[in-house]
């Protein structure tokens, strides 16, 4: 039985990939509500006036309609027949719902004008737009070119007390263009929000997600967006929608872009006929891929090296690719060429906002200048911002590479306010966390960071730094990991910044225009003798960071930062390795675990070693960070 659901499966999104080379079209309209173009499914076709049946939409209770008195009135619908659907009693009639809360409406799906539709009229409060009634009011149900396309007589802008003539978007089962099951008896019209996918509207309906894929000729590698509908096919019986929980966020540095499908035990009719074209593609794709893994096979061997690599997979390419590190097993991560299409915005700040937020920039609000930027600290828009002054080629740099990047532990770029010409200086707009940065933190004994908070930064850090350097193509090296870098959040979590200065690790470092002096010890030797720039430039610099983290210092007397850790070696006084230890971790600290401190002592002396070959990879450093958080 298990075999058989394995081939099933499989064959399963064979059909699918089958289905998609043979080119046929997509009853789903991507277009949103706003949006000025249509598609196939703007409005879904019909035959016959005859065609009729009565079916469902689903709108969400807002602040403007949030009874159940009110949707129905909107929708021209008596309560009852609205609380009989929603299985509510008549003393649910006034409450106020939950904002968001799902009501199911029925309505009468005709067909005219070649399109089905349901018939309402809806009378203009004030002077708005078909925009705001289509989008706003209806939620999508229909898109505001056909509310225009309906409603010439209004022009461009419809005036407040006209009547509006709106036909929302529905459709009805028995049209062969939809028909998958004889025994579907209802297309639900559905209104697509943010996080909405398939999977999520096939659990909330208690169906299986491939009807919903198949009646809206979608396939796995198919994207859905929010203020968009869908249709969901439902069989015989009373309608539920069930409470789905969000789901939990994505971890860090991962961004999913395909929709899994649910597995099914039972064999469907649906299938069946994809068996033949399934099978015969596989065939092909099999043939074909020992075919080019014949032809690909000696750039691989020479392009992989097993005791210093990491391979990366891309779907985009038919070889692997290999970037040099210092870690011998295989890791498997997304390939950016997955973000391709996903647009990155910014907003555009003025110069009189940027002055305003700072007090004209003045050196009250100059956090630290970093690499010959200023760095300040404002409020713009009620919203706690920092704002670095650049020149105008470092600014396209550092925008550039923040669109290439994903990362819950990397300080977001909000926006830029370029100047006004290509000699002028521009600004970068970003996120300021709460608790300022790691440096300031460590330095306050009146609110002194616990043991668990520095383990969890740390780990943070090293895993802003693995998808630098693991999961990002190419991989790149931060190159200026600092505990002025590393800013904390409202709930102590730790973010990277300056992270858009970042290099492709296959680059060569230039003589730095930072006019502040760093310490000899504090950086790795590499970089200072020849300019490498490497990932294991940032294992030194993060070894350093948790040498503070462990310490609570900034310096280290001048010396190289391996001999303060000399009580690793024995060279402590009487009490040997442990008394050495204690007197070098932060006497701030009262609750941290000794054996947890060792561990981590360990680990940042190997992480400063001279030779950066002796230094471990961010894969090594986060496993043992995650034993202790």
């Amino acid at each position: 039985m298990g075999s058989f659901v394995l081939v099933h499966k499989i064959m399963f999104r064979l059909w699918f990939v089958a289905w998609m080379f043979l080119g046929l079209c997509s009853a789903y309209d991507q277009n949103n509500c706003t949006s000025n173009e249509t598609g196939l499914a703007t409005r879904y076709s019909c035959k016959s006036t005859q065609d009729s049946c009565e079916t469902f939409l689903v709108y969400r209770a807002n602040n403007y309609f949030n009874t159940i008195s009110k949707v129905s009135k909107l929708f021209n619908k008596s309560s009852d027949e609205v609380l009989l659907k929603n299985n509510l009693t008549s003393s649910s009639l006034s409450l106020e719902l939950k904002q968001g809360k799902e009501v199911i409406i029925p309505v009468n799906c005709t067909c005219s004008g070649n399109y089905y539709l349901t018939n309402l009229s809806y009378e203009v409060l004030n002077n708005t737009t078909f925009s705001e009634i289509a989008c706003g009011v209806f939620e999508g149900l229909l898109k505001h070119l056909t509310l225009a396309e309906e409603n010439p007589s209004q022009g461009n802008q419809p005036e407040a007390g006209s009547e509006l003539h709106v036909p929302l978007t529905c459709a009805c089962p028995h049209t062969e263009n939809f028909t998958r099951s004889k025994k579907v008896k209802y297309l639900v019209t559905y209104p697509l929000i943010q996080n909405d996918d398939p999977d999520k509207v096939s659990e909330k309906f208690g169906i299986s997600s491939e009807d919903i894929y198949a009646v809206n000729n979608l396939n796995l590698w198919s994207t859905v967006y929010p203020e968009t509908v869908v249709l969901v096919p439902l069989m015989d019986g009373p309608i539920r929608i069930l409470d789905i929980p969000d789901s939990p966020s994505p971890p860090p540095g991962f961004l999913p872009t395909v929709v899994k499908t649910q597995e099914s035990t039972q064999p469907s009719n649906l299938y069946i006929a994809g068996y033949v074209i399934g099978f015969l593609l596989f065939i092909i794709l099999l043939a074909s891929g020992f075919y080019m893994k014949r032809l690909k096979k000696r750039d691989v061997v020479h392009s992989f090296s097993p005791t210093n690599s990491l391979t990366l997979w891309s779907p985009t390419r038919s070889s692997q690719i290999s970037t040099q590190t210092a870690k011998s097993n295989t890791t498997w991560c997304l390939s950016p060429d997955l973000l391709i299409g996903i647009k990155y915005y910014l907003l555009n700040y003025t110069i009189e906002e940027l002055h305003k937020g700072t007090k004209n920039f003045s050196q009250e609000n100059n956090i630290y200048r970093n690499q010959g930027d200023f760095v300040y600290k404002g409020t713009v828009n009620n919203l706690e911002v920092m704002i670095k002054r650049m020149r105008m080629e470092d600014t396209r740099q550092v925008i550039d590479l923040h669109s290439k990047i994903n990362h819950i532990n990397i300080v977001k770029l909000l926006g830029v306010c370029y100047g006004v010409s290509n000699d002028s200086w521009s600004y970068l707009v970003f996120e300021l966390p709460k608790n300022g940065c790691l440096r300031d933190c460590l330095s306050d004994p009146c609110n002194p960071l616990n043991w668990f908070k520095r383990t969890q930064i740390a780990f943070d850090i090293a895993t802003c730094l693995y998808y630098l350097h693991c999961c990002s193509f190419p991989s790149y090296a931060h190159m200026n990991v600092s505990s002025r870098n590393i800013f904390i959040t409202a709930n102590w979590r730790g973010k990277l910044a300056d992270v858009g200065r970042a290099l492709d690790s296959s680059a060569t470092l230039t003589k730095s225009n930072d006019s502040t002096e760093i310490p000899k010890g504090l950086v790795a030797p590499e970089l200072l003798s020849h300019g490498s720039v490497s990932e294991k430039v940032d294992i030194f610099a993060f070894g350093v960071v948790l040498l503070e983290l462990i310490s609570g210092r900034d310096n280290f007397e001048g010396k190289p930062v391996k001999d303060s850790l000399g009580f690793l070696l024995g060279e402590a006084s009487e009490g040997g390795c442990f008394e050495g230890l204690r007197s070098f971790v932060d006497p701030n600290l009262n609750d941290y675990s000794l054996p947890e401190a060792l561990c981590l002592s360990f680990l940042a002396k190997n992480c400063v070693a001279d030779d950066p070959l002796h230094r471990p990879s961010m894969d090594d450093i986060m496993k043992v960070l995650a034993k202790m958080i």
